[in-house]
């Protein structure tokens, strides 16, 4: 059977649940919108949301990207570097995205003329309102689930919208708006954004201690997630990981339904009978204890992904599509950028870049590609994301990198900490405690210095893995052009 033909036969009939909306249509047609830092994944997709609504779109950025060039091939006036002379005369809103100071001189601005302003969080619960808006939640795996339910509602033939932290090869992009019913969107607790959403379903994949420049502890992170999980519509659904007592406890009082996924078969989806081949999972789905189906992940490595395969699937079966699109869309997906994408290979030694810059992220990618590449050397390059984050969790980070050979650490990624933070902690700390722990890691701050040292240590048969959110993909592609 061809390809179109496998995915014909995976697409259901649309159900009435899912009768096509009537045309986008929205308070900002014929309006002017300017965005502040819209080549970012969130603000990238939103431009497109409002195209689609009828607006006419400006933006600004410090740095052309290709997503940018794809926003001014479709009309979108985008100026590179920010200056007040970038707002249009008239302007009728301006959205900035977390990212952009207050001190921005175009939002400075736009308060000077009076013009409203909006966060990138709350404009996106507005437009998610035109649509019937499933939202995805947790500490780990967003965008992989935002990802992977969008791909299945569109392989369903659903013509979904989406807005997905990462770029998607399979989605064209990080996001897309479509003219079917609904709108998948990733949910973030960073600066309580998820408030600003009110979505008919939602997935809690998962809560641990994070961000914790924005919260005090673990309690005051169950307590926002509660906060979120009130926000879901009264006859909508919450999917909610059963394994986890965080999410259980930020359930409490929750006004929607509630499904939950796991591993354990007490759950309302579980995955039971896993087998994996080089890390790739084959597992047996079990709903309210019945067998539902025997899934592939042939493209997503790491028992992890079982978990978001679950919670994709419980999503997507609650908007009525059959078991085997979602099936289809499971076995297909290839998963989001930077997840453990192998950026090429040189002189027999293969290289990964990945995301992963929580302690929790990183030592289940490495248990991925361990499983991925057995009886291979594995170099580990981990830039570290905030100084703050460095530290609270730096007892976790010196703990989580046993399955790596060796470490290399370059200076920690400065985002939104202050100088005080800066100060107080540094990588060689955290080379020190590493190595306090048992393992291998070294500290060279610069990124040549790492390339350099990699070119001369690594041999035929080497995995090396650049991790982090910062700009450390920059080590793994250069190396790439290197060997």
């Amino acid at each position: 059977m061809t390809a179109a033909a496998n995915r014909l036969a995976a697409v259901q009939t649309v159900p009435a649940d899912d009768e096509r909306p009537p045309e986008w249509t929205s308070p900002y047609a014929d309006k002017s919108v300017h965005l502040i830092g819209i080549g970012g994944c969130g603000m990238y997709g939103l431009a497109g949301v409002m195209l689609k609504c009828g607006a006419r779109v400006s933006g600004s950025d410090r740095h052309l990207s290709a997503g940018i060039q794809q926003l001014m091939e479709k009309g979108v006036r985008v100026l590179i570097g920010h200056a007040a002379e970038h707002l249009p005369s008239p302007c009728d809103l301006v959205v900035h995205s977390a990212a952009v100071p207050d001190d921005n001189p175009e939002l400075a601005e736009a308060r000077r003329r009076g013009v409203p302003t909006s966060k990138y969080a709350e404009m996106l619960g507005n437009v998610m309102r035109l649509r019937s808006g499933l939202a995805v939640a947790g500490t780990h795996g967003k965008s992989t689930t935002t990802a992977l339910l969008a791909y299945i509602l569109r392989e369903a033939g659903r013509d979904p919208t989406f807005v997905v932290g990462a770029g998607v090869e399979q989605l064209g992009g990080s996001s897309g708006v479509g003219n079917g019913r609904h709108f998948v969107a990733e949910a973030c607790e960073f600066d309580r954004s998820f408030l600003n959403i009110t979505p008919d379903r939602a997935a809690i994949l998962n809560i641990e201690e994070d961000h914790l420049d924005c919260y005090s502890d673990l309690n005051a992170i169950i307590d926002v997630f509660r906060s979120f999980a009130a926000r879901v519509a009264p006859d909508g659904l919450i999917v909610a990981n059963g394994d986890d007592t965080a999410v259980t406890s930020a359930l409490a009082g929750a006004p929607a339904a509630v499904e939950t996924f796991g591993f354990s078969p007490d759950n309302t989806w579980a995955a039971v009978n896993l087998t994996h081949e080089t890390g790739r999972y084959r597992f047996d789905i079990l709903h309210e204890g019945k067998p539902f189906a025997h899934a592939a992940l042939n493209h997503l490595s790491g028992v992890h992904h079982v978990a978001n395969a679950l919670a994709a699937t419980a999503m997507a079966w609650s908007t009525g599509v059959t078991r085997e699109a979602i099936l289809h869309g499971l076995s297909g997906f290839r998963g989001a950028q930077r997840r453990m994408t192998v950026r090429g290979q040189g002189r027999g030694v293969t290289v990964i870049d990945d995301y992963g810059h929580h302690p929790t992220e990183v030592a289940v990618t490495l248990q991925a590609i361990r499983e991925t590449y057995p009886g291979r050397r594995l170099w580990l390059v981990f830039q570290p994301h905030q100084h703050s984050r460095t530290r609270f969790l730096m007892d976790d980070f010196a703990r989580c990198f046993g399955q790596a050979d060796r470490v290399l650490v370059p200076d920690i990624y400065f985002v939104r900490d202050s100088e005080a933070e800066r100060q107080a902690v540094s990588s060689r700390d955290l080379v020190a405690r590493i190595c306090g722990a048992g393992g291998d890691a070294v500290y060279l701050p610069s990124f040549d210095a790492i390339v350099g040292y990699l070119l001369t240590e690594t041999r035929p048969s080497d995995v090396v893995v650049t991790m982090g959110a910062g700009d450390v993909w920059k080590i793994a592609d250069e190396l790439v052009r290197r060997l």
